[in-house]
């Protein structure tokens, strides 16, 4: 029996697919055998794209959750046209290629979200189809729906097991986002093995208890039943969740519902017995016949069709609301006002304020001139203090600009993700600097997709008190320093908080985490005046030591970020007016990331390699302060965890205080002190049972008051 051209093109999609994994010797190729259908029919039948512009602002967004399918997503961009060539495909998952392993934004053409870790394209999408409904209600006039598309996503049964896509889901219902659809390639099998080894509820039921709109699909291979199904989705003023029920590794004779089609290349034999079930030449490879390229390259004309009747409705809608129409467009680049910053406080010597209050008067001071400025809190507005004062809420029914997450972290950073890479905002989002762990999933690839988003995490150390050692970070800082492209930002004052606001709002090509108190801290002395290019900078000098200006060396060099800052400026106080003074200059270093990316002249004008006499002071895990200690330097900081305590009880017990900090400073001087100096008192730490150490031995040595030791 001929094949239907639809049937020639969806074998296409999967032979090329079998081909690129078969040569590469890695990837997967049972899902794009499964799914081909579905996602033929959802690119020729309903998104709404432009090849030749894939950033085109009112493109649909088609994102593939199930990134390790990725060979479907491919052989798609190659045959709609995406400029992705053959020789492309034949170079899948090799040094070089636009064709990685899982894909990645900003590498290939056509890719909308950089997707493998299972559950974060989906959360990505809700994050989308929230910007859509967002930038809608912004921009969009009567007569001018100038911003309107959709976002399709195709999820596998690994993303929809993640709790970052229940997070997401749930979210999303609860909003209404009726833009959303997601196929889900419900084949039955993952890597271990069928799915029901670790999985037996109803999942149509679970997303309709979220909010969601549902329906099935019996046969992965029925377009029209595909297509019904969408169109109908369409309707639902719900995000809608397609169930399609496929057969992983569909035609291979032996590996068809098995997992052994998911995750390794099907092997030479196995790969001419499944072209021959397709009707396909076994011995052609990289193949996509004469009238299938025809076919699907006509998604080139269509697309041109698309933009330019968007571009009349545009022309229309600049006539008619032209300051609208130039706003909209400098969002679309990315741009900034000349007056973003002009509101941005600055704070008096001595002035008493935590960061994060510091922070919350830079939101509202960037709230108008930067209209862009989108986020909200997972559930602590309260504490974080990230709502725009009179923004209006981002519900069901009004597309305000504060957004409420709930108790989702990961589904917030994954959603915000989103945002980012829908464009026209810059995406913020809001919790606990020891709940950044919640969502390091998503941190981590915003930091690998380059995506402008900005954390803001308060409660950022031990001085958050009584909340005791759950709630209080201290390793958090080295983690967060070592993921590549986390700019990672802790103040130490509010000069420097608002100057790290505008770091954050003008950087580009990553996330910048901002580390803000809980507790008060006062102005310093020379943040008003250097605070904005210093932070910008990563480290400056906040206060030279007596006699710099003569040319004379500091002896020692006290290097501070957020709470500490201020130990260090008394510290070296204290130093000078001594019976015997110490010189001592004072680095404020409250960004890693951005000083080490000065040229060598003002790195060593900050830190200059022959005072080797330092003191590093921080409030959490002394790993990765060698750099700037040097051989023989110290550091003070927190290398176990913290206690239930008022802040500054705590700070006293383990000895962050000025003058704790002056004797250690004078020992590195006199004596010689270097490496980490232990905490005076690092209170109560976990013990637990070590291995080997003995269970009690029954319930005698109770009764008999031995009790535990």
């Amino acid at each position: 029996m001929t094949p239907t051209l639809e049937e020639l093109a969806i074998n296409t999609i999967r032979t090329l697919s079998i081909d690129a994994v078969q040569k590469a010797n890695s990837g997967h190729p049972g899902a794009p055998m499964g799914a081909a259908p579905m996602a033929f029919v959802l690119w020729t039948r309903f998104l709404r794209h432009d090849p030749n512009r894939p950033t085109w602002p009112d493109r649909d967004r088609f994102v593939l959750s199930a990134g390790h399918a990725s060979m479907l997503l491919y052989s798609l961009l190659h045959l709609t046209g995406y400029g992705l060539g053959l020789d492309e495909l034949e170079q899948f998952r090799q040094w070089g290629s636009r064709t990685p392993g899982h894909p990645e934004r900003g590498l290939t053409p056509g890719v909308e979200a950089t997707t493998g870790p299972l559950g974060q394209g989906f959360a990505n999408a809700v994050g989308m189809a929230i910007a859509e409904r967002r930038l809608a209600g912004e921009f969009n006039r009567d007569g001018h729906a100038i911003v309107d598309h959709r976002t399709y996503v195709i999820a596998s049964d690994g993303d929809l097991q993640e709790g970052i896509a229940s997070e997401a889901a749930s979210l999303a219902g609860h909003l209404r986002l009726g833009k959303l659809l997601v196929l889900y390639d419900d084949n039955h099998i993952q890597l271990d093995g069928p799915t029901d080894m670790a999985w037996s509820e109803d999942v149509l039921e679970r997303f309709e208890a979220y909010g969601w709109g549902v329906d099935r699909v019996d046969d992965g291979n029925d377009l029209e039943a595909i297509d019904a199904a969408i169109r109908a989705a369409q309707d639902d003023e719900r995000p809608s969740l397609v169930a399609v029920r496929t057969h992983i590794g569909y035609g291979s004779p032996h590996r068809q519902d098995t997992q052994k089609a998911h995750g390794q290349a099907l092997g030479e034999d196995e790969v001419r017995l499944t072209k021959e079930f397709y009707g396909w030449d076994p011995d052609k490879h990289f193949y996509v016949p004469d009238e299938v390229r025809e076919y699907m390259g006509e998604a080139v004309g269509a697309g041109e069709e698309l933009y330019r009747d968007w571009e009349r409705r545009y022309d229309a809608y600049r006539d008619a609301y032209p300051t609208e129409a130039a706003e909209l467009r400098r969002r679309s680049y990315g741009r900034l006002r000349g007056d973003a910053f002009s509101g941005l406080k600055t704070y008096a010597v001595g002035e008493e304020l935590a960061t994060r209050n510091a922070s919350q008067n830079a939101i509202q001071a960037l709230a108008g001139p930067v209209p862009e400025l989108f986020g909200g809190s997972a559930d602590l507005s309260e504490s974080n203090l990230t709502l725009v004062k009179d923004g209006g809420d981002f519900t069901p029914s009004e597309p305000g600009r504060n957004l409420w997450f709930g108790v989702r972290e990961h589904g917030m950073g994954g959603a915000v993700n989103g945002i980012a890479y829908h464009g026209g905002f810059i995406p913020y989002a809001a919790t606990f600097l020891n709940f950044s762990d919640y969502m390091r999933g998503s941190v981590r690839l915003a930091a690998l997709a380059g995506l402008h988003v900005i954390y803001v995490w308060t409660h950022d150390s031990v001085g958050l008190g009584e909340d005791g050692p759950t709630h209080q970070p201290v390793e958090h800082y080295a983690a967060l320093r070592a993921m590549p492209n986390l700019w990672f930002v802790r103040p130490g004052d509010a000069n420097e908080a608002t100057a790290a606001w505008r770091l954050a709002v003008e950087r580009r090509g990553g996330p910048v985490g901002l580390s803000l108190t809980r507790q008060k801290l006062p102005t310093l002395a020379g943040t008003a005046e250097l605070a904005q290019d210093g932070v910008a900078r990563g480290g400056y000098v906040l206060r030279r030591a007596r006699g710099e200006d003569a040319g004379k060396a500091p002896e020692v060099i006290l290097i501070a970020t957020g709470s500490e800052l201020q130990l260090a400026f008394a510290t070296a106080e204290a130093l000078e007016a001594d019976a015997s003074p110490i010189t001592a200059r004072v680095v404020s270093l409250p960004c890693w990331e951005a000083f080490d990316a000065q040229d060598a002249a003002y790195r060593e004008s900050v830190l200059p390699r022959d005072v080797r006499r330092r003191v590093t002071i921080e409030a959490g895990a002394t790993t990765g302060w060698e750099r700037y200690a040097g051989d023989d330097g110290a550091m003070i900081g927190i290398d176990h965890f913290g206690a239930s305590a008022p802040a500054a009880t705590i700070f006293a017990k383990l000895g962050f205080s000025a003058e704790r900090v002056t004797d250690v400073a004078r020992r590195v001087v006199r004596d010689g002190l270097r490496g980490r100096v232990p905490t005076l008192d690092p209170g109560h730490q976990p013990a637990g049972l070590g291995i080997g150490t003995p269970l009690p031995s029954g319930p005698s040595s109770v009764a008999d008051g031995a009790g535990h030791s």
